[in-house]
């Protein structure tokens, strides 16, 4: 693993993403910008429903609060306290998480959760983790097939089945969708998504 994609990691933990958020989204022509309906733009009482995982009881809550509430996310908030993420992640925003689950986590090859969650292994946990983290807010209804850059800066290729709605990340499989947070939306997905530079 070079140092070359650390500053990118260490700019996001401090939470100095505002500038490049708009930027990256400006890039990827703005996830927000499908979303308009200019049919109904004029009618004020016109809203669009919530997303289906919506919950108002959590409408407060960051996307740590979130998967700290989620029994299949335990092993993704252990990882995140062991980078030292927390902060970066709950105060960061508008941001979008493919969130592994704990079978993700576990399959793994053996060993290597454990050695990610060294101390001595926490560059690298974030790296991987970062890897993880759109810093713009990309639903189901705005996702579309190409690549999308990451706060590890490494980009993630979408793919997205025009006829099932299925969405894969790389290789993973987002297998529960538009998990509302606060600051941004959680994606479950079946695999740990790994940079390709990773040294695992």
């Amino acid at each position: 693993m070079t140092n070359q994609t650390f500053p990118w990691s260490k700019r996001f933990i401090v939470g100095v993403a505002s500038v490049g958020i708009a930027a990256l989204v400006s890039a990827c022509g703005g996830a927000s910008d499908t979303t308009a309906n200019p049919d109904i733009s004029q009618d004020p009482t016109v809203t669009e429903p919530p997303p289906a995982n919506y919950d108002p009881s959590t409408a407060n809550d960051t996307v740590v609060d979130v998967a700290a509430n989620n029994d299949d996310f335990s092993t993704l908030v252990q990882a995140i306290e062991a980078a030292e993420l927390t902060d970066a992640l709950a105060t960061s925003g508008p941001i979008t998480v493919f969130a592994p689950t704990n079978e993700a986590f576990e399959a793994l090859p053996e060993g290597t959760l454990e050695e990610l969650l060294k101390p001595e292994n926490k560059d690298l946990l974030r790296q991987v983790l970062s890897y993880h983290v759109l810093q713009q807010e990309v639903t189901t209804a705005t996702a579309t097939t190409g690549e999308v850059p990451t706060a590890a800066g490494r980009p993630l290729s979408l793919t997205v089945d025009e006829a099932t709605g299925e969405v894969m990340v790389n290789e993973a499989r987002v297998i529960e969708a538009d998990i509302v947070a606060s600051n941004g939306v959680i994606h479950a997905v079946d695999q740990v998504i790994l940079p390709p530079d990773a040294a695992l």
